[in-house]
């Protein structure tokens, strides 16, 4: 029996009844709440930013009631907690998102978009500067009946999520990376066990899609170079061409108001220098510690 620590909404509950599919014995899950579903008002950056999701169900495997951690990998920090490895990335969804309410060339002038997510906001400002945001939290289902019960127009939301809970006919736009590029790691689950758990460790790393993990990894070392608690809009996304393959990232920083959105694109072959090299491209090649500066 293996036990998997997960948060308790039905797209967490998806995701680790896949991977406990694919590990391919029995399994029990340990559900877990976190700091963001407690509080499903504030801000995410006020309540803690990357982590608020997965601390806890991080801890649970750390203090030996679970044996595995599932998150949506968007949600982990770049530094792994103390006595925890991230094990295995599965194979990766679809990681763009989407517009559910209103297709993106329908919105009228001034329309009303919901998302608590700086980097989606910069994002549609920089291409559509009459646009209006309001505040969205909560889980999928939450978000979308909340887009009706607070009159926006349309909300935004990871299309992978609306993919998994068999909802992807609810997107009526999903957008481009040259409109909108994801979230770091967007798209992808993340398995992870107790260092000394060999026994685990090799059971998730018989199904570790090298090739997506391998574009994580470099989108994970980009938002890390940058600073791992980054509170600009930051958006990321790799391509491996196979393996062993050439990597490319296309990674973005931006103003929160969206007047600035500085963009680069970098190819190499190793995750980690291609991560890092375009963080120092946006930072010092492009000006962008000059945006730090505005949020200090």
């Amino acid at each position: 029996m293996i036990r998997i620590a997960t948060r308790a909404s039905a797209l967490a509950r998806w995701q680790a009844e896949r991977v406990g599919d694919l590990l391919g014995r029995d399994v029990e899950f340990v559900l877990v709440s976190t700091t963001g579903d407690r509080d499903q008002t504030s801000e995410l950056h006020a309540i803690g930013g990357l982590g608020v999701f997965t601390k806890e169900v991080q801890q649970a495997v750390v203090d030996g009631r679970a044996d595995v951690a599932v998150h949506s990998a968007k949600d982990l920090p770049t530094a792994t907690p103390p006595g925890l490895v991230l094990a295995t990335i599965p194979e990766r969804a679809d990681p763009r998102d989407a517009l559910v309410g209103c297709a993106f060339e329908q919105l009228v002038p001034g329309a009303r978009i919901g998302t608590g997510s700086v980097r989606r906001r910069a994002q549609l400002a920089a291409a559509r500067p009459d646009l209006l945001f309001g505040p969205l939290r909560g889980n999928i289902e939450t978000r979308l009946r909340k887009r009706e019960d607070l009159g926006y127009d349309a909300v935004v939301v990871a299309f992978a999520a609306l993919e998994r809970l068999g909802l992807a006919a609810r997107a009526d736009t999903v957008l481009d990376p040259d409109v909108m590029l994801p979230q770091v790691a967007q798209g992808a689950l993340a398995a992870e066990c107790r260092v000394d758990d060999e026994r685990t460790h090799a059971r998730l790393r018989a199904f570790d899609d090298q090739v997506a993990h391998r574009a994580v990894d470099a989108e994970r070392a980009f938002l890390a170079e940058l600073g791992g608690g980054c509170d600009l809009p930051v958006g990321a996304l790799a391509r491996a061409d196979g393996r062993d393959g050439p990597i490319v990232l296309e990674a973005l920083l931006a103003s929160l108001d969206g007047h600035v959105v500085l963009r680069t694109r970098v190819a190499g072959d190793d995750p980690r220098d291609v991560g890092v090299t375009a963080a120092n491209d946006l930072l010092d090649g492009k000006g962008g510690r000059a945006l730090f500066e505005d949020v200090a």
